[in-house]
């Protein structure tokens, strides 16, 4: 069935520059784009039109870092650093997921939340719990999201209460993936919670698994000075964070390699996230709250890196991508007034890190035009009737002040969602 919907159209034209075609028209066939345009056309008389009238139509969110267990404790322990939250909220929280109904209740209701906030495409940690993260990618599943999830690997250096042997993670690890894949919208993805957490014996079991399996990676790396120095202590035949993951063959699977923070890299961690096209993640709202440290995502940029956005929940203490859009832009100017250089990141370069750029691990989302999904949100225009300088300026309203409640409609493949009907399914797996 084809459909037309007409409203204010912006998506990335490049990492620099918006797209933006006022009372504009998309064509959508079957879920995909089939033809996006400014003036009506006549040869399309007799297909249903959706009138958005001058709300924005925006492609969906793309949130490439959060872990799933941590949503009930988001907005707490924030005056701790890393280590410190970790242990006094973190791991406590997480172990709780060994009770399926502790994990169907959290699950569903973030699951819901990823639908109101419009990020329809995600890469999310879980727990050591093989029944919690079986259930969540069944949830993700019939909501019709995409995304990439696994169990958390580790095995050492965290508490007695939750830590699995070697043994126990890698037989879990590859149930897992044997059992999810062949899924078109959701995959299993080796999820090693960061070097530290993992023996060596553990990190070259999982590249096994990824060049069996062609699957690829998700972690943390180089995310604070302190991390980064303790994996190098560990691992001292290794001269960076990132050479463990290489040397142990993690990264040889076809599936995506997703660094969460990167906010110290070398050159050697420059080096591999060229070499094996990785994308790093950049979540303000945790840098400011835990981590110490802000990402150098402009010079990454400039270096041909890939660079996305995660909200980082619970790290970070909001779902909702288009506020990392705002805070993007805000603790750049930061980094640049105390570092130097010109580091800043603009609307236009957050917007694409959490649309095009996010989408790219996925098939043919994060964009609105011809051969892409129709994964879009429909936004209201927040702006004043007496003030109304341009149509950016809308959707930076909407990224520093907006929340769910300004999203008016979603769409996943052309299909228009309802959160709540959602919601109600889920509750029944």
């Amino acid at each position: 069935m084809k459909q037309i919907h007409k409203g204010n159209i912006i998506t990335s034209r490049s990492y620099d520059e918006l797209e933006i075609i006022e009372d504009g028209y998309i064509l959508v066939n079957d879920g995909l784009i089939e033809d996006v345009f400014r003036d009506y056309k006549q040869e399309y008389r007799g297909y249903e039109l959706i009138d958005h009238g001058k709300d924005l139509i925006l492609p969906a969110f793309s949130d490439l870092h959060m872990h799933a267990p941590q949503y009930p404790q988001r907005g707490i322990g924030m005056d701790r650093l890393l280590f410190d939250w970790l242990n006094d909220y973190t791991f406590p929280q997480e172990s709780n997921y060994k009770d399926p109904a502790y994990a169907r209740s959290i699950y569903a209701r973030l699951v819901r939340d990823f639908l109101r906030h419009g990020s329809f495409h995600l890469s999310l940690f879980t727990t050591l719990h093989y029944e919690a993260c079986d259930l969540l990618f069944r949830m993700l599943r019939e909501a019709g999201l995409y995304a990439y999830t696994g169990l958390v690997n580790m095995d050492r250096n965290s508490p007695d209460y939750y830590v699995d042997s070697t043994e126990d993670s890698l037989h879990k690890t590859e149930k897992f993936i044997a059992e999810h894949l062949g899924d078109e919208k959701v995959r299993p993805i080796l999820t090693p919670r960061f070097a530290p957490t993992c023996s060596k014996k553990l990190m070259e079991g999982l590249g096994s698994l990824a060049e069996r399996y062609g699957v690829g990676v998700q972690t943390h790396l180089v995310e604070s000075r302190a991390e980064a120095a303790w994996a190098k202590e560990l691992y001292p035949e290794f001269s960076s964070d990132g050479e463990i993951y290489e040397a142990c063959g993690l990264l040889k699977g076809k599936g995506p390699k997703i660094f969460a923070h990167v906010i110290f890299p070398t050159e050697t961690e420059e080096r591999i996230l060229r070499e094996y096209d990785g994308i790093s993640v950049h979540c303000p709202d945790a840098t400011s709250n835990i981590i110490a440290g802000i990402m150098p995502a402009a010079v990454m940029h400039d270096k041909g890196l890939k660079i996305a956005l995660g909200s980082d929940v619970g790290g970070g203490h909001f779902l909702g991508i288009y506020r990392q859009i705002a805070r993007a832009a805000q603790i750049s100017k930061m980094k640049q007034f105390y570092e130097g250089g010109n580091v800043q990141i603009t609307l236009s370069n957050a917007f694409y890190m959490a649309t095009a750029a996010g989408g790219s691990i996925f098939d043919r989302v994060g964009k609105l035009e011809k051969g892409y999904r129709f994964n879009a949100v429909v936004v209201e225009d927040m702006l004043e009737e007496e003030y109304h300088p341009s149509l950016a300026d809308a959707l930076e309203r909407f990224c520093y002040i907006g929340d769910e409640r300004n999203i008016k409609e979603r769409y996943i493949d052309g299909k228009p969602v309802d959160p709540e009907e959602v919601y109600q399914r889920l509750l029944q797996i």
